[in-house]
């Protein structure tokens, strides 16, 4: 899987080498991520559901158990924290309908999973997880689809370039 993903090389006989990091590619899948996540936010506020495609309510509701809570609610572990994110961002695609758009997306996930989790190594980035989150979902369940368009962009746009500093200072 390492070597399909393009994160290690093998050499035969002589074992495993690892790859250096692609920035290309790494831009390239949040610009994917970017597209399909905003595309689900507009469906998720369109009333009259896309080739007749459900919007999956109880999917939002879920989502606002964990990230519509008080501050003092709030957990402070990063690595639940980033399994959280990543569960919000594919309940948004999967509550929108498509399960093309689903699959594609958990796919574009799973491949930059590991950098991702970068994000949640900070406390601030935490504490901004929870609140842009928040502000996403309320404008979800407000039906403002272009201001959760633009709350999304900005949000994937601050964790990818956070994500790409703390690679660039470890690489």
């Amino acid at each position: 899987r390492l070597q399909q993903e393009g994160f290690v090389e093998v050499l035969f006989r002589s074992g495993w080498r690892v790859l250096p990091f692609d920035f290309d590619q790494f831009e390239q899948l949040y610009d994917l991520r970017e597209v399909l996540e905003t595309t689900a936010a507009q469906r998720l506020c369109d009333d009259s559901s896309a080739c007749g495609s459900q919007v999956d309510r109880n999917r939002l509701d879920q989502l606002a158990a964990i990230w519509l809570v008080p501050v003092d609610q709030r957990s402070t572990d990063g690595l639940q924290v980033s399994q959280w994110d990543e569960a919000f961002h594919c309940s948004l695609v999967a509550a929108a309908g498509n399960a093309e758009m689903a699959r594609v997306h958990q796919e574009v996930t799973e491949r930059i999973r590991i950098i991702r989790r970068l994000d949640f190594t900070q406390a601030q980035r935490i504490t901004a997880t929870y609140d842009e989150h928040a502000q996403i979902l309320k404008a979800i369940l407000a039906k403002r689809a272009d201001q959760a368009s633009m709350l999304l962009r900005a949000h994937i746009g601050t964790s990818q370039a956070e994500v790409r500093k703390i690679t660039l200072h470890q690489v």
